[in-house]
């Protein structure tokens, strides 16, 4: 070890950082040896071992420096190229990458002819190539399997890759693997259709498919909407050879998502719906689906059934649509990782979700956008999906693409993504299902989105009443002279004697005569009468609201449950804000604290997982609470990482998902619903980061949440908690407009609730997830009551009880000497208590509804009986009176009050905004209110101006 340590020493100045100081030594050294130290001397005579003859090196770099200013192609020439020839080679690389680059843009990928101008950076001349290079052979750079070839096959073999009819975007994406693997599969081996004839006439017979099904609906039902797929048919190629391939890939379930435009084709084609019941839903014969209390359009129904692959049967679901062309998109997210979720590891690979668009859709709406934004987070990734845009480049009568977007393509929206966008001839069904397989293996390789946009046409207007060459004259002219896909397609197999005319005749036949007799059309379809997802929903179809539940947990339970969310790993630091917020709720589960808000809550989550429930919480500021009371997830302050002590409860627990969302409403709130109309046993949350901003995804509140069990008999036991209370933050952080999900209320749709205590919440939360009964459940969450000193609510509340849909008096008052009665929901409460208490008013009773909806009127007339003697009643209410309950839920008071009392108003007076902005306003109204509730008097409740 000595001698080595000394070797070391010995050698350590001869290390990589000191060459250049050893290097001006040794030229020092060669020019006169008594320049430098006798140490150094004795280094260099050891190298020379008696030689005198070297050369200092900085003569020789400079040399090299000097002949590579001064002849650039020497080197070249030394190997046997020159200077001109390295110029034209760097610029043929330069050309070949630009095709991959620009190739698209000139693709005759458009079946009316529009051919856009070639780019000034795709034409040889540009680089200094001219003819007399066109027969010179350049590298290709491994350009199909081939090293060399000369320029002009090049060209040839770029423009039939880049400039046909596929059009190919991928040279945006950042990720070189994924980039050379579509170059690979693009320059690579292509799929040998000539040699496989059975699988033509196939392609064949299903354009003649898509082509007959329209043409035999516009024959008997003669100017009713279908919204024909005519000019789109491949479409039908696409979707059957993603479902063929997928199987291949071991792919299980496939759920797809689409607008109206060719859906009763996909219906009757694709997913094997009888004709027959087609025909009924044409002919009002067929009745609506079970549950559903006014059906919907044909052209917006839902469909599932099972299909045989070569790698095992795929189960298909079609989602129900409403006329909203994308809003779907979101709900079939949220309804794939709900099913990826059950199935565990590997989910992505089995279930695959696929959304289908229209161009114009496509570019216009802010939805598709959100939705792709949440195609690679934690919480909404679901490993990719095949998006398909049916691009007949119009959109109801806007066909100018200086009119349509301010984008080059419809599909440019998903370069945020930096998916691969493929547009493709939709009349060159070949070419269709190369890209088809293309897009498939990219997205069970990678994971991620992938576009085909499919370029097209609509043959007939918007709907078939429409008359589109009245807006676009002369797109229509040559529509009008274009032959059909099946048409185009047909001919070319009949020039390749693939089949003849006869052949072609007898498969239109065939087809029609299935029509006819009402037969289905589709690839066979397996039975499976009892499907996995909805057999779950049994047990909750026909249940009434106010199933008799137990809601409470012992006191043990709740004691094992604080020990664990308290039980951080060793070094954890919490911020001191937070320290105190758990020191506090251990004083609570102790008995020496009054039980706030965010203990309650995180304890009906705790308590739900122990039962073996699952929760999903997501929402802008879910881990910590818009107003900081949850806690669900903290943060270790000494390094960032955070931990979620929800899921360390038990190894026998459920699985809690807590994810703080992008900032989207109508995304993620339209992802929440879809997963919960897919998993009944999991309780699945949304809060909105105030309840204000839920109005930003108000289609998905009005198309699904309130109305999809009406029109499809879709059940959903979502939870929406929206922060609501008029506390003078403003018209925009006040009000989560409760009157619009009242109005909304009927037919027991959905649930709405005002809880006022922590109690409250807990028993509510659980009650959702405990009743065999599923439906959305809105929630106005508090604000201020969130640490109020009197919104609080013992143990023993949680032990016993259960959640009240209306809380009495609470103060020992006499009943008997009630004259007044107040009836609110919500944060007013509170407000009207402090003063009934400050001005001693004992023939005042207050009353809180804390469920609005379903009205539970048995309940409230209890509370009523109570009061014999009374002569007032007032609703009141903090929001202004075209707001809030008072109109929509007053029926429900009169109902059960005696004739001759009125029932009376005290709140804010009628208004367009929710809230003044003025906070000293704010408070001379809010008193205004409280004071007309208990006296009767109306000073103060009009606008200050």
């Amino acid at each position: 070890m000595t001698s080595l340590l000394k070797l070391f020493e010995e050698s350590s100045s001869l290390y990589g950082g000191n060459a250049v100081y050893v290097e001006s030594l040794y030229e020092q050294y060669l020019h006169d040896p008594s320049t430098v130290s006798e140490v150094w001397r004795r280094r260099f005579d050891d190298i020379h071992r008696g030689s005198t003859e070297d050369t200092p090196h900085s003569i020789i770099v400079e040399r090299f420096e000097k002949l590579a200013i001064a002849e650039p192609g020497r080197l070249a020439k030394m190997r046997g190229f020159t200077e001109q020839s390295v110029k034209k080679q760097s610029a043929v690389a330069r050309l070949i990458n630009h095709y991959r680059v620009k190739g698209h843009q000139i693709a005759r990928n458009n079946p009316l002819g529009k051919l856009a101008a070639m780019p000034a950076d795709l034409e040889p001349i540009y680089y200094g190539l001219t003819d007399a290079d066109m027969s010179t052979l350049f590298d290709t750079g491994g350009l199909c399997g081939v090293d060399r070839l000369p320029l002009r096959e090049i060209i040839q073999t770029l423009q039939q890759i880049y400039c046909g009819s596929i059009g190919s975007e991928f040279m945006h994406i950042v990720d070189d693997e994924s980039k050379r693997w579509i170059k690979n599969k693009l320059e690579g081996a292509k799929p040998d259709f000539s040699s496989h004839p059975e699988k033509r006439q196939w392609l064949l017979k299903q354009l003649i498919a898509a082509e007959g099904l329209e043409k035999f609906l516009h024959r008997k039902y003669v100017g009713q909407k279908r919204f024909s797929l005519e000019g789109g048919e491949s479409l039908i190629l696409i979707l059957d050879e993603l479902i063929q391939r997928a199987g291949e890939s071991k792919v299980t379930e496939i759920v797809i998502g689409m607008a109206h435009r060719g859906r009763l084709n996909v219906l009757v084609n694709i997913l094997g719906k009888s004709p027959a019941v087609l025909f009924g839903e044409f002919e009002g014969t067929h009745t609506s689906m079970p549950g559903a209390l006014t059906g919907d359009v044909k052209y917006h129904m839902g469909f599932s059934s099972n299909i045989a692959t070569p790698g095992g049967p795929i189960h298909l679901t079609l989602a129900f649509n409403p006329s909203h062309l994308e809003i779907i998109n979101p709900v079939v997210e949220g309804s794939v990782k709900a099913r990826q979720d059950r199935h565990g590891i590997g989910g992505i690979d089995v279930i695959l979700p696929v959304l289908i668009h229209g161009d114009a859709a496509f570019a216009g709406q802010g939805i598709v956008m959100e939705t792709l934004n949440m195609a690679e987070t934690r919480a909404f990734s679901t490993g990719g999906t095949v998006h398909v845009v049916i691009n007949n480049q119009i959109g109801f009568t806007t066909s100018n693409p200086f009119d349509a977007r301010s984008t080059l393509y419809c599909t440019d929206v998903a370069n945020m993504i930096q998916a691969p966008v493929f547009h493709v001839n939709g009349d060159d069904p070949e070419a269709v299902v190369f890209i088809t397989q293309l897009a498939l293996d990219y997205r069970m390789t990678f994971h991620k989105d992938v576009v085909i946009d499919l370029i097209c046409y609509r043959r007939h207007g918007h709907n078939e009443a429409d008359e589109p060459a009245a807006t676009q004259p002369m797109m229509y002219k040559a529509i009008h002279q274009h032959a059909t896909p099946p048409q185009i397609y047909g001919q070319r197999l009949v020039q390749e004697g693939v089949i003849d005319e006869a052949g072609i005749q007898q498969l239109e036949q065939n087809y029609m005569q299935l029509l006819n007799e009402g037969k289905p059309v589709s690839r066979p379809i397996i039975e499976n009468k009892v499907y996995s997802y909805s057999a779950r929903w049994e047990p909750y179809l026909n249940k009434h609201w106010d199933i008799p539940i137990d809601t409470t947990v012992s006191i043990e339970r709740i004691r094992f449950c604080n020990l664990r969310l308290q039980s951080l790993p060793p070094g954890f630091e919490l911020h001191p804000r937070v320290a105190k917020v758990m020191d506090d709720r251990q004083k609570m589960t102790d008995g020496d604290l009054p039980m706030d808000w965010g203990f309650a809550e995180n304890m009906a989550y705790a308590t739900l997982l122990m039962d073996g429930y699952d929760i999903r919480l997501t929402g802008q500021d879910i881990g910590r609470g818009t107003f900081s009371h949850r806690h669900a997830i903290l943060l270790n302050q000494a390094n960032g990482e955070n931990y979620i002590p929800l899921k360390h409860l038990s190894d026998r627990q459920g699985r809690p998902q807590i994810f703080n969302s992008l900032l989207s409403e109508a995304g993620v709130l339209g992802f929440e619903y879809g997963y919960s109309s897919t998993q009944p046993d999991k309780l699945v949350i949304w809060e909105a980061q105030f309840g204000d901003f839920a109005n930003g995804a108000q289609v998905v509140i009005d198309q699904f949440i309130a109305s999809g069990e009406t029109k499809w008999g879709k059940l959903s036991g979502l939870v929406m908690l929206l922060p609501h209370g008029f506390e003078g933050q403003g018209p925009e952080h006040s009000s989560a407009r409760l009157e619009r999900y009242l109005q909304l209320c009927a037919d027991q749709n959905i649930q709405v609730c005002v809880p006022t205590t922590p109690a409250q919440i807990f028993h509510l939360l659980r009650r959702q997830m405990l009743r065999q009964y599923r439906k959305p459940l809105i929630v106005m969450s508090p604000k201020s009551l969130l640490r109020h000193r009197l919104a609080v609510s013992t143990l023993d509340e949680l032990t016993s009880g259960g959640f009240q849909t209306v809380i009495g008096e609470i103060d020992d008052i006499d009943p008997f000497h009630v004259t007044r009665l107040i009836l609110c929901a919500g944060k007013v409460y509170y407000d009207l208590l402090e003063t009934r208490r400050q001005d001693s008013l004992n023939h005042v009773a207050i009353v809180r509804i804390e469920q609005l909806y379903p009205f539970p009127n048995e309940r409230f007339k209890q509370e009523l009986d109570k009061y014999p003697n009374v002569e007032h009643i007032v609703w009141c209410q903090e929001e202004p009176k075209n707001q809030g309950a008072w109109y929509q839920s007053r029926h429900h008071f009169i109902e059960h009050v005696s004739p001759e009392i009125t029932i009376g108003y005290a709140g804010r007076v009628a208004s367009a905004a929710p809230a003044v902005g003025n906070y000293k306003t704010h408070l001379n109204e809010q008193k205004a209110v409280v004071h007309t509730a208990l006296y009767g008097s109306n000073e103060g409740t009009t606008h200050e101006l």
